[in-house]
């Protein structure tokens, strides 16, 4: 098994019609990344996954556990 990192990140949604919350931007410290657009998403009862292309061009996937309520960033490429 391969062990990866995971990074907090403070992330504003937009709760959409059925009320399930999709990333509208994220921090990275102080600086925040627009999402333009949402490329893939797995969604489970209690974990939920999106990967998007930021503003800057770069590709993310956040995590988000639904029942403590936090989002984590699991891996972006800038290249």
């Amino acid at each position: 098994m391969s062990k990866h990192n995971t990074f907090a990140v403070h992330t504003e949604c937009y709760a959409g019609y059925r009320g399930e919350q999709e990333p509208l931007r994220f921090y990275l410290g102080a600086r925040q990344v627009q999402v333009l657009e949402i490329l893939d998403r797995w969604l489970s009862p209690d974990h939920r996954y999106f990967k998007l292309r930021g503003d800057d061009q770069c590709i993310y996937i956040l995590h988000h556990d639904c029942q403590k309520g936090g989002w984590e960033l699991t891996h972006f490429n800038c290249g």
